[in-house]
């Protein structure tokens, strides 16, 4: 039996996303990912994790939802990767 192993990470204010289905971790400054954001709003697909403070990390899950983060976007790696050193 195959066992599927579940890898949470925190993106801030206890908020917590599956690290298995986080495809990129972007800034979002730029205009290609300012559209990308507008986009998921307009599906409703967007999850907003900010709790109203400025978006810092964007991350793309395998879902097709896009989740906004105040935490940096190297913080929210460095927790995927000390989650897997972890394990």
């Amino acid at each position: 039996m195959v066992r599927l192993e579940i890898r949470l990470i925190n993106i801030g204010f206890g908020n917590i996303v599956s690290a298995n289905r986080v495809v990129a971790i972007v800034s979002p400054e730029s205009a290609p990912i300012k559209r990308m954001i507008q986009e998921a709003r307009d599906r409703g697909r967007l999850i907003d994790a900010t709790y109203g403070r400025r978006t810092r990390a964007v991350i793309v899950s395998d879902s097709d939802h896009i989740i906004l983060s105040a935490v940096q976007p190297e913080t929210v790696a460095h927790r995927v990767v000390a989650r897997e050193d972890e394990e």
